[in-house]
């Protein structure tokens, strides 16, 4: 297990665990990059004054992943367009992009290795799980359940359910109210400095996976309390402190 601690080195007491979903769970990288192209194509057949749009290459996209698809969309546009088009084609984009992630939704995404593995561990442990994504609703419950992982949690929290959404520790403290439990008594698991960020606001431990996007910088300079290499190695690390 590669795990380099920083803060929280003692696991007891964890009741429950929150979990992000891109770049967490399920390498939605795929799907991003094809409904931003498509989305793309659909927006200049509907402006021709527009002209050509060329299409975003699929790391490019992944950088703008992680804050919502209001903020994924006004970054496209602003790679693609002119200030004054990309301001006054952004309903249309987002509308756009919408119809094209439903219609596309998982058909280019994966499940990370240990994942399945590591959440049945975990709830076979007794803890209680969430899963709290910056990703909207209407695009998360469909991924659950393609995916298979939606059985695992109790509550799932997409970033249209508050008025905030991660980084801000919001959706976090409504899990931990909603588990009538106590911020302490909780860890989250993610991929990216939202996810730390949230959970240190929260009063939360974190632990964060290598291998997802975290808006393309490395995930080992984000204040964490440590890096695991899977969500199986979560389990094992929960597991040895109860033990």
């Amino acid at each position: 297990m590669s795990l380099a601690q920083r803060n929280r080195t003692d696991w007891r007491g964890i009741r429950g665990v929150i979990v992000d979903l891109d770049g967490t769970m399920v390498d939605t990288a795929g799907d991003f990059h094809a409904a931003v192209n498509a989305m793309l194509k659909a927006l200049v057949h509907l402006h021709p004054q527009l002209g050509n749009a060329e299409p975003l290459g699929r790391e490019e996209i992944v950088s703008f992943v992680g804050k919502g698809s209001e903020n994924l969309i006004r970054r496209v546009l602003d790679a693609r367009f002119a200030p004054a088009h990309a301001n006054g084609m952004f309903a249309d984009a987002l509308a756009l992009y919408d119809r094209e992630y439903l219609r596309i939704n998982g058909q280019f995404s994966r499940v990370y290795a240990g994942v399945a593995e590591g959440l049945a561990a975990l709830k076979a442990a007794g803890l209680r799980l969430a899963c709290v994504t910056n990703k909207p609703h209407n695009f998360t419950e469909p991924l659950l359940a393609k995916t298979g992982l939606g059985r695992f949690f109790e509550l799932v929290y997409g970033g249209d359910a508050f008025a905030l959404r991660k980084p801000d520790p919001l959706p976090l403290l409504k899990v931990a109210e909603a588990f009538r439990l106590e911020p302490a008594e909780m860890a989250a698991i993610g991929d990216s400095e939202n996810d730390a960020q949230a959970a240190r606001a929260a009063g939360m431990g974190v632990l964060l996976v290598p291998y997802g996007y975290n808006h393309g910088n490395p995930v080992q300079g984000v204040d964490a309390d440590g890096i695991v290499d899977s969500i199986v190695q979560v389990a094992a690390l929960f597991a040895a402190h109860r033990a």
